[in-house]
């Protein structure tokens, strides 16, 4: 009977509380338990306590099977990322998401078995999630393109990117960002919600990729000769592929452009992705050793201005 005066007591609104509406309540419920007959009042108690304990093993039969749905659906998840060969970091967070969600379900379920009312539970839930999204708004944006990243893979572990300016081996791929490894040894941490908007150059896939070097000689120069002073040059890098390799073809020279004071000429070579600034340094460093040796220089801007008395 304690049990039930005490449930069905009408709750006090947060508008009309004060001290004097606590006291009148109490004394309501002091003199319904004077004036009921003891053995009635034991028997209602009785009753009330029997129904609340089969409220609790109800609660308690719909944690353990909440516990165990919870357990089954992550292992489910992580089962169907490992069957995609897609990244452990995104499988963990999704495991970690999904469980977070069903917990707070399983909850609210627990609660509102006991006869509790999990209304306002649930708005003071969805007000503290909006507060907490909108002061946290960039993370937010980094956990999305992190999902993005590790889902639709531009890039992986190993590959070597420019994004944003910098370029690097990517040493680390986490759902919140990226960490370069630059040609200096700089360890460089880029949110994943700016790369995912990025544009972003991966130079290791695909492979073999074209890559073309430019320089100038001066008018009147031997075509034929600075050709062949390229083509045996490429020989003697045995990274650079030729048309043996599926996909790649032997190397070219060609005049590129006229300009106002100099021939450019274009060297195309094709290579492995992971190998293109390795090349690309190699030719320049050694077509600015080779070329002048054959008497060949290497032309700057220049005007010829003719004046007439």
């Amino acid at each position: 009977m304690l049990f039930h005066l005490l449930q069905t007591t009408p709750p006090i609104e947060a508008e009309k509380f004060s001290a004097d509406t606590l006291v009148a309540k109490g004394s309501q419920l002091v003199e319904t338990i004077r004036t009921t007959p003891a053995d009635q009042l034991l028997q209602g108690t009785l009753s009330s306590v029997a129904k609340f304990g089969l409220k609790v093993l109800l609660a308690l039969l719909i944690y353990i099977v909440g516990a165990w749905l919870i357990r089954k659906t992550k292992s489910l998840i992580a089962k169907a990322f490992e069957k995609k060969k897609s990244d452990s970091t995104l499988s963990s967070f999704m495991q970690s998401l999904v469980s977070a969600i069903l917990w707070i379900v399983l909850i609210l379920s627990m609660v509102g078995t006991l006869g509790i009312n999990t209304t306002s539970i649930a708005a003071l839930l969805a007000a503290g999630g909006m507060a907490i999204g909108m002061a946290m708004s960039g993370t937010v944006q980094n956990f999305a393109g992190g999902i993005i990243l590790l889902a639709f893979k531009p890039f992986k572990v190993d590959d070597y990117i420019k994004v944003k300016d910098y370029f690097g081996r990517v040493s680390e791929i986490t759902i919140a960002h990226t960490k370069l490894i630059t040609t200096d040894n700089r360890e460089i941490i880029i949110p994943n919600g700016s790369i995912s908007t990025d544009v972003i150059d991966n130079y290791t896939r695909p492979t073999p990729q074209r890559l073309s070097c430019k320089f100038n000689v001066p008018y009147g120069t031997d075509f034929d000769q600075v050709k062949d002073i390229l083509l045996e040059l490429v020989k003697q890098q045995p990274l650079i592929l030729n048309k043996e390799t599926p996909g790649a073809k032997n190397p070219k020279v060609y005049v590129d452009e006229l300009n106002d004071s100099a021939v450019r000429i274009k060297l195309r070579v094709w290579i492995e992705g992971k190998n293109y600034k390795k090349i690309e340094h190699w030719l320049n460093e050694n077509i600015y050793r080779e070329i002048p040796k054959h008497g060949i220089s290497f032309p700057f801007p220049q005007l010829d201005v003719h004046m007439k008395n």
